[in-house]
């Protein structure tokens, strides 16, 4: 049994004529510290699916399973201290607390876990350590992102959640934060899932799942993956 397993995942809004289906039996599996990317145009249902996996919204059908457990058999309160302690989420909107600073909104997400990373060590593996002290309004962009990973990260959670982790940043940042990711999979072991709909950002999965119109088109596992320093777009 694979880590991360779904199994006909299905998912609709709305209702009567104005039903729109944007999952239509999803099944996918991720092995225990891949990169795996969800690709797909928007409104393909990636960030639906993620969301999914994570436990924020509920499908209309099927299971996901976690470690062999189903996310549907859990209590709210189970529900609850699985996003806990198993997920971390990384999002286009960096949602730091303006009055805190980086060190203090990264000490947020070591609060939740029962397991938390050194924060020292990892704000330097982040390159942010220098900015320890500023607040999210003295930050650049990327800086924000770089902050809101160590927020994620912290609680050395099973999953990294990244939906559109680069979408509000320019080039040379959005690779700096994808090789970031990359080092923190490979520092720390936690299995990431990243939506994405830059194509480029296939290349450094190990597994990449295509979506259109709430359907897998294609997946594989990526025999030549490179590094995302070597990404180009």
């Amino acid at each position: 049994m694979s880590f991360c397993e779904l199994k006909n995942i299905r998912k609709s809004f709305g209702s009567g004529e104005n039903k729109i289906e944007v999952l239509k039996g999803i099944d996918l599996d991720i092995e225990k510290g891949e990169i795996c990317v969800l690709l797909g145009p928007s409104g393909s249902g990636k960030s639906t699916l993620l969301n999914i996996i994570g436990g924020i919204e509920t499908a209309d059908e099927g299971t996901v399973s976690v470690n062999g457990e189903k996310t549907a058999d859990m209590s709210e309160k189970a529900l609850t201290e699985y996003r806990r302690h198993h997920l971390g989420y990384v999002f286009q909107t960096y949602n730091l607390i303006p009055n805190l600073t980086v060190r203090e909104n990264i000490e947020v997400g070591a609060y939740l876990s029962k397991k938390p990373l050194g924060i020292d060590e990892l704000m330097e593996t982040l390159g942010i350590a220098e900015q320890k002290n500023k607040l999210p309004n003295q930050l650049s962009g990327g800086q924000q992102q770089r902050t809101s990973i160590g927020r994620a990260i912290v609680k050395n959670p099973d999953i990294l959640l990244c939906d559109e982790p680069t979408g509000a940043l320019d080039y040379n940042t959005s690779k700096e934060i994808l090789k970031l990711i990359e080092d923190v999979n490979k520092k720390y072991g936690n299995t990431v899932i990243m939506v994405t709909h830059n194509d480029a950002i296939k290349n450094m999965a190990d597994r990449v799942f295509k979506l259109r119109d709430g359907v897998i088109r294609k997946s594989y596992f990526n025999e030549n993956k490179i590094s995302a320093s070597e990404l180009d777009w």
